[in-house]
């Protein structure tokens, strides 16, 4: 029986179709082991939005090969699709791309049985199909992701993922109802919907459809208390987009609008479809609807041209929406797209330097916003303890800690009063743990 370990690099959506591969393994008769450790085979889901991306995937693939000289090393995802047979030359027994991955069971067989590499890559046409993948657990037990969306159309000119993840496609409906279905069943109280293009979902349908469609069916999912999702696009924050997810109870109020810039001239420059207004429009619509909402975002700070002035603009931004968290990540040039010929390269050290000023400006502002729940009352999920406490999640993405005296289950909401709050997560007291609270 063959032992395989997983490592996964990149977004919720590699990890969505790491788990669906590995229970295609497993139900195969492969044996899952941790990573990092000793097996038969190793399988990576690489990343390749940024060169560190690249630089990790590689690096470990190559570290695998010089240590474990006897095992085969399976290199899956973004990376593997745009450099597919240099990663078979570079040593990889078998590549898989963005698709293909519903058949690594008879991928990896006729490896092992034939003794020889493969290279499962192809291009990704504009009529490529949405590929089954599925999955009926997580490594926590009471989130899931759900994959709903692959692809991308827009072409943002730092951008490489529409050459690795091909057109839009959307997964069906009868298909998210069930794997929602055999999720509660297994447990799962909240599901964080997962995509590519997540505000893209439906558009290659016809009829078309949209995110407010899966909503829908989740709303009346059983045993489901809580649906979260993922980065949107911000135009899709319109007054009726806003006002249509009053219906939806069991939605989490926790937004992550990806901003880029808060300068409409770099804005412009990466070709994003939207300007600060726009973002700052979607941001009050959603408000209007969700006071107490939580906004999350992505920042890439050293874009070619970016001067100090628009720089200063997009801390400006930051501190205008008061972002519960950023993630903040440098430029970095991927070959083959608009941005790395574009002249005003910024050096790696100033893009680094502004990178570091705006993680701390991150953090100042994400403690102003979760400073406001002291005092107030929130419905926590509890998830697991450490050092004798209960750790769980508010519907906006607060971590809590509960007081030792907080009597909990996993999986079972309760209200919660929050009594401090800490820079690593808020503190709290349990109201009353015997009726466990609502989602």
């Amino acid at each position: 029986m063959k032992t395989i370990a997983y490592h996964t690099l990149g977004c919720k959506v590699n990890q969505y179709d790491t788990q669906a591969m590995e229970e295609l393994l497993s139900a195969a008769g492969y044996t899952t082991v941790p990573f990092p450790g000793k097996a038969d085979i190793y399988l990576i889901n690489t990343c390749t939005v940024t060169g560190t991306g690249d630089k990790k995937s590689l690096q470990l693939a190559r570290r695998l090969k010089r240590e474990c000289p006897g095992s085969l090393v399976v290199l899956c995802g973004c990376l593997a699709q745009l450099k597919g047979k240099e990663l078979l030359q570079a040593g990889a027994d078998l590549v898989v791309g963005t698709q293909y991955r519903s058949r690594i069971v008879s991928l990896l067989d006729d490896v092992i049985r034939s003794g020889e590499p493969c290279c499962a890559v192809e291009p990704l046409a504009e009529n490529t199909v949405y590929e089954p993948l599925y999955v009926t657990r997580h490594a926590e037990h009471t989130r899931a992701v759900m994959k709903i969306q692959e692809g991308c159309r827009n072409r943002c000119t730092y951008c490489i993922i529409p050459e690795v993840r091909g057109p839009v496609r959307s997964r069906p409906l009868e298909s998210i109802a069930a794997e929602a279905s055999r999720l509660a069943a297994a447990g799962y109280r909240e599901i964080v919907l997962a995509g590519i293009h997540l505000s893209s979902y439906g558009k290659d349908f016809d009829p078309k459809l949209t995110l407010l469609d899966v909503l829908d069916v989740l709303e009346h999912t059983e045993g489901i208390l809580r649906i979260r999702l993922g980065s949107l696009e911000p135009r899709i924050a319109t007054e009726s987009f806003a006002s249509s997810l009053k219906g939806f109870s069991k939605l989490c109020p926790q937004f992550h609008l990806a901003l880029q810039s808060g300068s409409d001239s770099v804005l412009r420059r990466m070709k994003r479809q939207y300007n600060a207004s726009v973002y700052l429009d979607a941001v009050a619509n959603l408000r209007a609807v969700f006071p107490l909402a939580a906004f999350t975002t992505d920042i890439l700070t050293g874009f070619p041209g970016e001067t100090e002035s628009e720089f200063e603009e997009t801390a400006g931004m930051i501190r205008k929406v008061g972002f519960a968290r950023i993630h903040v990540f440098p430029y970095s040039p991927r070959p083959g797209t608009p941005a790395a010929a574009m002249d005003g390269q910024l050096t790696e050290a100033e893009k680094q330097s502004r990178a570091r000023k705006l993680i701390a400006l991150g953090k100042e502002v994400s403690h102003i916003y979760a400073r406001q729940w002291v005092g107030k009352t929130v419905a926590v999920l509890p998830e697991e303890t450490v050092g004798g406490c209960w750790i769980g999640y508010t519907p906006e993405y607060l971590r809590v800690r509960l007081d030792p005296r907080s009597v909990c289950t996993a999986g079972t909401p309760v209200e919660t009063l929050v009594c401090r709050f800490t820079p690593e997560c808020l503190e709290g007291v349990a109201i009353d743990s015997s009726n466990g609270g609502k989602g």
